[in-house]
């Protein structure tokens, strides 16, 4: 009898934490980004399930090179976009210490490529908006650029290699 006043003590410890996150956590960038364009152009964006799971099993099989992925796909994507718009509108969802590195619109419009990045420390977080055709990508990642420098030089091609002499044969 004396141990069931532990049952409230815990739920308590463990509800406030939960309490104070949700209340805290606002409307993060990757969705205020998702929810404009799905206002603005009546779409729907489909999230991939059970996605943190697959962030969390990229950050250890890439040994905490990528984590915190983000990704949303909007398929039917019938309506023109105005580049200007949607980059002004991914600019003010992401708000301060986003720079924009990539826009590229094609030129009827139909195809549309926006990859912003954002200091985090050692980290850099991508954020990327894509569309091609009748669908839209929209795409947030952490990485670690140094670890992601030393595993794209393990698949460095030999032609690469002796383009610069150090596979060259005399």
């Amino acid at each position: 009898m004396r141990q069931f006043w532990l049952i409230p003590v815990v739920f308590i410890v463990l509800l406030v934490p939960a309490a104070v996150v949700l209340a805290g956590s606002g409307e993060s960038a990757f969705e205020g980004v998702v929810h404009s364009i799905e206002s603005r152009y009546h779409v729907q964006a489909t999230r991939i399930p059970f996605l943190g799971l697959v962030s969390l099993i990229a950050r250890g099989a890439t040994h905490d090179g990528v984590s915190g992925m983000h990704v949303a796909e909007i398929e039917h994507f019938s309506d023109p976009v105005d580049g200007d718009e949607l980059n002004q509108m991914v600019e003010e969802k992401l708000g301060a210490g986003w720079e924009r590195m990539i826009r590229e619109t094609s030129r009827k419009g139909n195809q549309q490529t926006l990859i912003f990045t954002h200091p985090e420390g050692e980290r850099m977080s991508l954020f990327i908006v894509d569309k091609s055709g009748s669908g839209m990508d929209v795409v947030q990642i952490s990485v670690d650029p140094n670890h992601l420098s030393e595993s794209i030089g393990r698949y460095e091609h030999s032609h690469a290699r002796s383009e610069n002499g150090a596979g060259a044969s005399d």
